[in-house]
């Protein structure tokens, strides 16, 4: 399996790839800062925010991902694959409600998330499982076959 389609690694053997250049990357980093800093000081803000982590496991036969999503159902969650491109995303919705003789509150929060990962060339989409327990999902992709190298003898001949 060819585990550059996974991770981030370039020609040299454990080298990180370099990120093409996008006159725009420095900015959304820095945007992302800005934001991520804003909602530092808002423990609300923060405790809702939804942005799952992959942990990737490359098995004989198979990969498995797995995401911690916490407070999701399966109704909730949407696992996608379109050109060897898989795609989990979802969104969390939150109502509490609060209700005495003198007052009445109603909190409601929302939030989604989307994440991508591009699966090795020959992954058949019909063999992918996804399921979920305790607000994990684990999505099993089986390795496509090795296609093995054709071997074909050449006769030398002896040169003019």
């Amino acid at each position: 399996m060819n585990v550059k389609s996974i991770l981030p690694f370039g020609a040299k053997r454990g080298e990180l790839a370099r990120a093409e250049f996008n006159p725009f990357s420095s900015l959304q980093r820095e945007i992302d800062r800005v934001f991520a800093d804003f909602t530092r000081g808002w423990p609300a803000l923060r405790a809702f925010e939804v942005s799952p982590q992959f942990d990737v496991t490359e098995r004989d036969k198979e990969i498995a991902i797995a995401a911690e999503l916490p407070g999701l159902e399966e109704k909730d969650v949407k696992v996608e694959l379109v050109d060897n491109v898989l795609t989990i995303s979802g969104e969390k919705k939150a109502e509490k409600e609060e209700k005495d003789e003198k007052r009445h509150i109603v909190e409601r929060s929302y939030g989604s998330f989307s994440r991508s990962l591009e699966l090795p060339e020959g992954v058949k989409p019909e063999h992918i499982k996804a399921s979920m327990a305790k607000g994990v999902l684990t999505v099993t992709v089986p390795k496509p076959a090795v296609a093995q190298p054709e071997a074909k003898k050449i006769e030398v001949k002896a040169a003019a």
